[in-house]
């Protein structure tokens, strides 16, 4: 069996590592625990965990165990990293419930049967802590002024640093003592804005008298233009099915831009890598029957294959104008008339969408125009038999307005 490593490093997982020599030989020589955290600030997951749990899944295929760790105690603090402000406190109750929703949808990605997976709560212990003694055994390895150069507190200073935050690397680093105390976990895992707080865990415990501790960031899900990925106009995009619908959550993926497909493919899909790169380097129009794949394929790991089919046939029924889509207007153009290209201006008119070439610009410039599901911002768009998938090219007007192109 290939080493996990190596299956997550060829896929583009692995950011950071803390011994990467190390690491790869610990992956492939024994059965590992390991650890990644999910604080419970909200009722349900989203996109931006979903990296993390793929690679967990990578991990279990490959025979490690996982421990899913629900920050019970630790979202009580709550994690400075990659804000400006101070997360808004929760009380008990709404931790309690949001981290029962996180423990109901990990269990849909990660066997926790027969033991092959844990999921513990770190609210046992760290509500639990005698402060002073915490101080004593803990508090006494980490040096200040190396933690505010730790990047996640640095943001944070320009506008104050609470000392109620100051305390979070402490506590999630005393989560993997604990862990590695009960369980020999002896691998951290997290997004890469978690680095710091990963190294401090480590450090911890080697500190302590253990060589044998280690972390692995993972990259975050960006755009290629290196942005978030995973949100909206209306908000972020959720893995419970009542706050983001197995429709729209097929069509984020659907619409993603050419750029991003290998990564998402790669990322968080389980496609062999070779069907990765064949995928990945279609071009033209091609390209959508990749994100087709990939919005099946992600929407099948989240919301299941019946789930995964029903948004595939909407979808496609909706483009083609089929009688589950609804009756879409169609204009039908001659194949000689995209020979040498079309503006967009004059296929709007054409297609009956405006009333004016004036009024073409002006929903152009507003982003009110998309083709094939992408925003035009240039009323220069030249439209050629490239841009026709199975000589069907669909035009989006505003949130409702569809219109269908058929090449004859």
């Amino acid at each position: 069996m290939s080493n996990v490593f190596d299956i997550l490093n060829e896929r583009g997982f692995i950011q950071q590592t803390t011994h990467e020599k190390e690491i790869r030989e610990l992956l492939g020589k024994e059965k590992v625990t390991f650890y990644i955290g999910f604080d419970p600030t909200a009722d349900s997951l989203h996109v931006g965990h979903f990296v993390t749990i793929m690679a967990m899944a990578h991990m279990q295929k490959a025979g490690h165990r996982p421990i899913a760790l629900i920050g019970g105690g630790t979202a009580m603090v709550g994690d400075p990293t990659g804000k400006t402000d101070m997360r808004k406190m929760m009380t008990q109750e709404t931790i309690k419930h949001n981290a029962n929703c996180f423990k109901k949808q990990l269990s849909k990605f990660i066997d926790f049967d027969y033991d092959k997976a844990i999921m513990v709560d770190n609210a046992e212990w760290l509500l639990e802590l005698n402060y002073v003694q915490f101080l004593r055994e803990i508090g006494v390895h980490f040096s200040v002024n190396r933690m505010l150069t730790f990047e996640s507190y640095k943001t944070r200073m320009e506008k104050g640093l609470s000392f109620l935050e100051f305390n979070y690397t402490l506590m999630q680093s005393y989560d993997f003592l604990e862990l590695y105390r009960k369980y020999n976990c002896k691998l951290q895992l997290g997004g890469n804005d978690q680095w710091s707080n990963i190294l401090g865990g480590v450090e911890l415990i080697r500190r302590i008298g253990h060589d044998d501790a280690f972390g692995m960031t993972f990259t975050l899900l960006t755009t290629s233009e290196g942005k978030k990925m995973g949100k909206t106009e209306s908000g972020a995009i959720w893995l419970d099915p009542e706050k983001t619908s197995p429709y729209d959550f097929y069509q984020y993926w659907r619409n993603v831009a050419d750029a991003d497909v290998k990564q998402c493919l790669s990322l968080l899909t389980f496609l062999p890598i070779e069907e990765v790169n064949r995928l990945s380097s279609l071009e033209g129009a091609q390209i959508n029957k990749a994100k087709e794949v990939l919005a099946f394929e992600v929407t099948k790991i989240v919301h299941g294959e019946e789930e995964a089919k029903k948004a595939e046939t909407a979808a496609k029924a909706l483009f083609k104008g089929g009688s589950e889509g609804g009756s879409i207007p169609t204009t039908e153009i001659s194949k000689v008339e995209f020979a040498e290209g079309m503006d967009i201006l004059t296929v709007l008119q054409k297609s009956n969408l405006v009333p004016s070439r004036s009024e073409g610009r002006r929903l152009i410039q507003q982003g009110g125009i998309k083709i094939n599901d992408e925003k035009i911002t240039t009323i220069d768009y030249l439209i050629t038999e490239k841009d026709f998938d199975d000589n069907t090219l669909m035009i989006q007007k505003g949130k409702k307005v569809f219109h269908r192109i058929q090449l004859i």
